[in-house]
């Protein structure tokens, strides 16, 4: 059977373990699938001679060539870093790109990777994804793309882009599970201990991090309602204490947040309860209660809504184990026994 040609693009800054990461599991896969099994063909290639990643470790590449699929990493992006500017120094490495989609040829992304894509024109008219930090920023520099933030992996018309660093996984097992047929792709999976069930992002998103929208008006309202989250949502009452109509403030609040006031407060309210699943023991109907639901049940489908995941889901998957004693103790207290 043929193997699947697989070319991981490496250019100056890249992160490293992105260019590694897929090629490792898919070795771990043609392990699996055993001998005689269609396997993977496997280079990291680049359209220059020497490239040093994020943190300076230099790359052994070999030269462009055809492949079936070419993936590209991401690099180390920090809110106000000069994309242009990192944009402009990897010409060459853009050319390839849309000489490897003209072909007819599978591109990939991985992370901001997707940068690379919006630039060299493939995600226009097509959905796309990236780590949820930047994908407001993706959607700014590149309005024709249809950005799913909440997506882990997203493919259209042969363009696959896919959240922050460990979603390169996700896309690996679907390329595995295609290629080598779910057996494979579940065997992989388990050896190497990752998650092949997961289906969102959005579990993983930190609102404290993300880019803070509105000026003082708006931000005065956020205030009332961050520190009233238990509060009945009354809006002619909010409407009341900042001495403006309910229309005047929902127009106010709009104009410089882009949302409503409401859905400031749900969100607000679902990362308060994410904190208090992941630190306490409480009940999911106590938390709901202390976010301002009465109902467990309107309280659940809102987090499910926001998160992706049921409340008790959700702490299964994050709480934060007080149970598991860390190495470095365990370590220290072998050797003191």
């Amino acid at each position: 059977m043929t193997a699947l040609r697989v070319g991981v693009l490496a250019y100056p800054g890249c992160f490293a373990s992105e260019v590694f990461g897929v090629p490792d599991l898919l070795t771990m896969a043609t392990h699996v699938a055993g001998p005689g099994q269609a396997g993977y063909e496997v280079s990291v290639v680049s359209p220059r001679r020497r490239v040093a990643a994020a943190g300076g470790a230099v790359l052994s590449v070999s030269p462009l060539r055809e492949v079936d699929v070419l993936v590209v990493p991401g690099f180390a992006l920090v809110p106000g870093s000069d994309v242009d500017a990192k944009l402009a120094s990897l010409a060459p490495e853009l050319a390839a790109i849309r000489a490897h989609a003209a072909a007819g040829n599978v591109v990939v992304s991985i992370c901001v990777g997707a940068f690379l894509l919006a630039e060299a024109g493939l995600l226009h008219g097509r959905q796309a994804t990236t780590a949820w930090l930047f994908a407001e920023e993706l959607a700014r520099r590149c309005p024709g793309a249809d950005v799913r933030p909440e997506r882990l992996v997203v493919t259209d018309s042969g363009v696959t882009t896919t959240a922050a660093f460990s979603a390169m996984y996700d896309f690996a097992l679907e390329l595995i599970r295609e290629h080598s047929g779910a057996r494979v792709a579940r065997t992989t999976a388990r050896l190497a201990l990752v998650d092949d069930a997961r289906a969102s992002q959005s579990p993983y998103v930190d609102a404290r991090l993300l880019p803070q929208p509105g000026n003082e008006f708006s931000r005065r309202v956020m205030r009332r309602l961050d520190q009233n989250l238990a509060a009945r949502y009354d809006l002619a009452a909010l409407a009341g204490s900042f001495n403006v109509s309910t229309r005047t403030l929902l127009r106010r609040f709009a104009d410089e947040t882009g949302r409503s006031p409401l859905a400031h407060l749900q969100s607000s309210r679902v990362r308060r309860a994410r904190h208090l699943l992941e630190t306490t023991d409480r009940t999911v109907a106590s938390i709901a209660a202390a976010v301002g639901y009465r109902d467990a049940g309107t309280f659940t489908a809102l987090f499910a809504k926001h998160t992706g995941q049921r409340p008790r889901d959700y702490r299964a998957a994050f709480r934060r184990g007080a149970t598991t004693a860390s190495p470095t103790r365990t370590a220290r207290g072998s050797r003191g026994a």
